[in-house]
């Protein structure tokens, strides 16, 4: 789509600087061809999934889910993101995050969808040669071929590059004979292509592999009897002289690590985007529920308790939505300008996504953590029947649990993430601590007690934004200084860094989204969407302060604590809004709908 000209910023430097409200894309935004695709998507999920759903959930048709991934292919869901070359449609990033978004609303298949068309087909896609790319990425978006991905073993998780297993040069230098196990392999028991890793002789890194299962030499344990995603197949897979054609090595010896980094942060945007259709399904079966439900003679959903649960499910699924379609343009926007610049287009892609990996970080956080607690609240509005396996919550429930571990639990991302920032800061990539710097000056100053005028929509907010923003600066720059390269073993400290990025990241996407679309349809037609921002605020200044006091009390004391505490408490001080209220607005407006409408 046609895009203006923006303002560029660098993955991180949203904590020290501006963005415009003009500068990001909002949902309202898509193409009619990008809704079309999206209705195409819901109209799959309709027809060919949902009414399917306990059958696929009880796998005892093993023909179901590996025909169904094959209807995808047929109509392109499958290449979304593949080129047109290789029989794809070769559409655009932020594309293909809306048809992630959209898919995950249909349960366990999201994750066989996600599988294939991700960490299954996005290696090659990126990393194959051209024969590579030829020969197998359009039997994967046609869906006549389905991938998986191994790299996961018993006792190489987050610490992925400790794998143990070998492949092995044959005498005759034809054949890599791979030997070793993998787990925790999603659609591996109906896979035709296995994305592998593993270590050639002595290697400090891992080395992967393109292996056919006709190449044999490949066994498998039954299914996995799992809490949640009951209907997407997965098994431990064994490789015993698994006999591997040596053009199948992917990419350069050793460079299997490089690859598994990459396309995780790809996987972890797709994931962050990938939660959201589930949020807005439980939703709407929570709007259903309490309206239908009579307690005391009228709908629960006219109880304040129950319309304070609804609108913050709607929030948080709001916000989360305005910083993974944000990303997924400013991602889009640097792959371009990347390939306007020279670079070849598949090494654009996994740099524009590199740019951004703390941001994707945050949307798999976020995201997932959005959906847990969506879920877990469409529970507590169905009560008794929540629990029930004949009540689509306990489903929802189960199904989501297992998004805050894959893709690198949330605890692994958010020590990346941190981790990340500061290696850019001392890389002189991100100007991080020359602003942690003044703001550690101003801390020592007399207080400015200039009154902000708040009769202008917002100006408030990005003031009590700018001052969250100064809550990082002081706290991990003075962390930053204090424990030097010790940073990274005080994981509690890194944690409560992520968590204020995170907060910060969220609260500035939903506000000027907000803000842009107020622009486009006025401050009338966005009253509940600037309820939800404010709400938003209100609640993301209290989890900053919190996470701040954890942070300063565990590496400061004396005076210095004192010194940092009274700054928190400068910097976070906002006026007290009547959210009850505000929520309820929310809730009004949803339930005289019947769905949450707020994506558009």
């Amino acid at each position: 789509m046609e895009t203006t000209k923006k303002d560029s910023i660098n993955g991180g430097e949203f904590l020290v600087r501006d963005t415009a409200a003009k500068d990001i894309f909002i949902p309202a935004e898509f193409s009619e061809e990008q809704r079309m695709m999206a209705q195409a998507c819901q109209d799959f999920i309709d027809t060919e999934i949902l009414p399917h759903i306990e059958e696929i959930d009880s796998m005892k048709n093993p023909d179901l889910v590996p025909g169904i991934l094959k209807k995808a292919g047929e109509l392109g869901l499958l290449g979304i993101s593949v080129p047109e070359a290789y029989q794809g449609l070769g559409m655009s990033f932020n594309t293909s995050m809306l048809i992630a978004d959209i898919i995950g609303a249909a349960g366990s298949f999201s994750t066989t969808y996600g599988a294939h068309t991700g960490i299954g087909t996005l290696p090659i896609l990126f990393y194959g040669t051209e024969e590579q790319k030829q020969k197998y990425l359009p039997k994967l978006a046609t869906g006549e071929w389905a991938a998986c991905y191994c790299l996961t073993e018993p006792d190489a998780g987050s610490d992925a590059n400790s794998g143990k297993t070998k492949a092995t040069l044959t005498a005759d230098g034809q054949h890599y004979l791979l030997n070793g196990q993998k787990m925790w392999i999603s659609n591996g028991g109906f896979a035709d292509l296995f994305i592998v890793f593993a270590k050639i002789e002595d290697d400090k890194n891992l080395t992967a592999f393109i292996v056919e299962k006709d190449f044999g030499g490949i066994t498998m344990n039954e299914e996995e009897k799992k809490m949640g995603i009951k209907g997407s197949s997965t098994r431990q897979v064994f490789f015993n002289d698994c006999k591997v054609p040596v053009e199948n090595m992917l990419s350069d010896r050793q460079n299997g690590f490089k690859i598994a980094v990459n396309i995780l942060n790809i996987g972890r945007v797709k994931l962050g985007a990938g939660v959201l259709g589930g949020c807005r399904q439980v939703i709407k079966n929570a709007l259903t529920y309490s309206s239908e439900r009579k307690q005391f003679g009228v709908s629960i959903n006219t109880f304040g308790a129950m319309k304070s649960k609804l609108a913050e499910m709607a929030i948080r699924t709001y916000v989360s939505e305005s910083l993974c379609y944000r990303l997924g343009q400013d991602i889009e926007d640097r792959i371009d300008a990347l390939i306007g610049d020279g670079m070849e287009v598949n090494q654009a892609k996994l740099k524009g996504v590199e740019q951004f990996a703390m941001e994707c970080a945050i949307a798999k956080i976020h995201g997932s953590e959005v959906l847990d607690y969506v879920v877990d609240e469409g529970v507590q509005v169905y009560g008794g029947m929540g629990y029930s396996a004949d009540a689509p919550m306990e489903r929802a429930y189960r199904d989501a649990r297992i998004s805050r571990i894959y893709e690198g639990t949330n605890e692994i991302n958010r020590m990346l993430m941190v981790g990340m920032l500061l290696k850019r800061a001392m890389k002189g990539e991100i100007n991080l601590f020359e602003p942690a710097k003044a703001v550690g000056e101003e801390l020592t100053s007399v207080p400015s007690f200039e009154m902000i005028d708040t009769t202008e929509l917002f100006t408030a907010e990005k003031d009590a934004l700018r001052k969250l923003k100064k809550v990082f600066l002081m706290i991990g720059g003075k962390a930053a200084m204090t424990l030097q390269a010790k940073i990274e073993e005080e994981q509690e400290i890194m944690m409560n860094l992520a968590d204020i990025m995170i907060e910060i990241y969220a609260v500035e996407s939903a506000l000027l989204r907000t803000e842009k679309r107020v622009g486009i349809k006025g401050e009338a037609a966005c009253k509940h969407q600037i309820a939800m921002v404010q709400v938003y605020l209100s609640e993301a200044v209290d989890r900053v302060t919190a996470a701040g006091k954890e942070a300063i009390a565990s590496f400061t004391s004396g005076d210095e604590q004192k010194v940092m505490l009274m700054g928190l408490k400068r910097f976070t001080k906002v006026d007290p809004i009547n959210t009850k209220e505000l929520r309820r607005e929310i809730a009004d407006d949803m339930i005289s709908r019947g769905k949450y409408p707020y994506f558009e």
